[in-house]
């Protein structure tokens, strides 16, 4: 079974990654695609995202990236996943993730929403709040894999990225 991960990952954090890894257990291909959205600017560039992930996930044989814009289902059936990936760190996720299934599932009764708890270690972590400590000069190496905490030091011009 094919799973499609989809998100902004702008940047990719350790609670992205711990899914991708559990997710890849689980399913024997998982796609994690960049939704590109017209309505957000992301602090890096969609390459940028998308090498992030294939760094970070080089370990993991079963997992692709890729990118898309419009409708997750469009992406999903383009990609021949069955499965939609959300992650959930609280219950105030979950509200709104429900209301996404539900809408993906109006739109294609053939996929299916699996939602993963987070591991408890990353329930705090989100791309927002990486961004907001990193910004403040706080240390994000303990949030993020290696290379996105190199890539946000040299995006806020910082030597390393504990300064």
């Amino acid at each position: 079974m094919r799973a499609l991960y989809p998100g902004s990952f702008d940047p990719l954090t350790l609670g992205h990654l711990d899914l991708i890894e559990r997710a890849s257990a689980l399913f024997d291909q998982v796609v994690v695609a960049v939704l590109q959205n017209p309505s957000k600017t992301p602090a890096f560039s969609l390459a940028t995202r998308l090498d992030q992930i294939g760094a970070a996930t080089v370990h993991l044989p079963n997992v692709e990236v890729g990118s898309f814009d419009g409708l997750t289902v469009q992406y999903a059936r383009h990609c021949q996943a069955q499965v939609i990936l959300r992650g959930l760190r609280a219950l105030s996720d979950f509200e709104f993730e429900l209301q996404i299934a539900h809408t993906n599932k109006s739109l294609d009764p053939a996929i299916e929403t699996v939602f993963l708890a987070t591991a408890t270690q990353h329930s705090f972590l989100s791309s927002s709040v990486v961004k907001e400590v990193a910004r403040f000069g706080g240390d994000v190496r303990h949030m993020v894999p290696t290379g996105v905490a190199s890539d946000l030091a040299r995006l806020l011009n910082r030597t390393s990225p504990g300064t």
